[in-house]
Parts: structure tokens; sequence; C-alpha cells
């Protein structure tokens, strides 16, 4: 039986990775985007994934891993601009906040997973890739109705609830491509 648990765990530290590096590179300059165009930068990537599945190729060298390593980053970073909201123009975050943000919305959906991996007797690795990006889609849409309707929901999860399921899908993906299955 696989280690979901260790997968998922070496998966969010080269996500992490990748975030504290581009952090050095950048800073914050991420947090001038409002949470809709975080979640457009998601829908892009998805899109892009998609794209590829249906065509078979790729004109552009970037790895579909990067892709789904991004729609981590940009679900942790959304979440945190939903935690955490730009104030008078004011971008900046102090790095030990941002951090412990980081992991600490990591840590929250990896728990949120490993609940449902109980439940549903982790279903997912019997999955298509495909059927992850389309999944991912449709939370996109669905945080995208939310945001229109001003982050209000009747009897639906909210936004954080749909960038978790995303993060999620974005790691099982990643787990399914390391041992090997196609896009």
């Amino acid at each position: 039986m696989k280690n979901t648990d260790a997968q998922y765990k070496s998966i969010i530290e080269g996500c992490r990775e990748i975030f504290k590096l581009k952090t050095k590179d950048y800073g914050t300059a991420w947090r001038i985007l409002r949470p809709s165009s975080l979640t457009d930068q998601i829908f892009i990537k998805a899109s892009r994934i998609r794209s590829i599945q249906e065509k078979g190729e790729m004109k552009i060298q970037e790895s579909i891993e990067g892709e789904f390593k991004a729609m981590v980053n940009y679900s942790i970073m959304a979440m945190i601009q939903l935690e955490h909201p730009v104030k008078e123009g004011d971008y900046s975050i102090d790095e030990d906040v941002l951090f412990e943000s980081y992991d600490s919305y990591a840590q929250e959906t990896k728990d949120l997973m490993m609940d449902k991996n109980h439940d549903y007797g982790e279903a997912w690795r019997d999955m298509r890739i495909s059927s992850m990006t389309d999944l991912i889609l449709m939370k996109l849409l669905r945080i995208k109705q939310i945001e229109e309707n001003d982050g209000q929901t009747l009897i639906s999860e909210g936004l954080k609830s749909n960038y978790q399921d995303i993060l999620n899908y974005s790691v099982f993906a990643l787990i399914l491509l390391s041992e090997g299955k196609s896009i």
C-alpha cells in the first residue's frame, strides 16, 4: 500500500521550497492580487493542463508537474489573502506570518485529505488525472460564482473549502504522475 502521508508531505515540501525561493526573488508582489485574480491564475494553469490533455502535445516546454505545483501555491496564496487582506495599499506581510500561514493551510488541507481518505478509501488513486483536472476546473467555476455573490453561499461550501479541494486534487495528480500515471 502506498504511503500517502509521506508522498503528500514530500510534494508540499517541494511546493513550499518553490514558494520560498520565489518569495526571495519577487518578495510578496503577489499580494497586489485580489483573491479573484488568484482564482484566475489557477484557472489559467488548469486550462493549460486540460488543453494539453486534449491535444496530446505541448508547444511551451513547461512541465505539467510545474503547473500542478503552481496550483498548490496559488491555492495557499488565495487562502492567505482571504485571511490577511491587503489594507490601504500595504502589500507587505511579515515573513514569519507568511510562512506560518503557508504551513498552517498546508497542514489543515492535508488533515482534511486524510479524513476524506479514511471515508473514501483513497478512491482518488483510481481516478484519471484528466478527471482531476476537470474537477479542479469545476471548483474554479464554483469559486468564480461565489466571488460574484460577494463570497456568500446559501448551502454550499465557501471559498476556502474549494481552494483546499483544488490543492488536494493537485497533490493527488502530482503523486500519480510521480508513480508514472499519464496525464
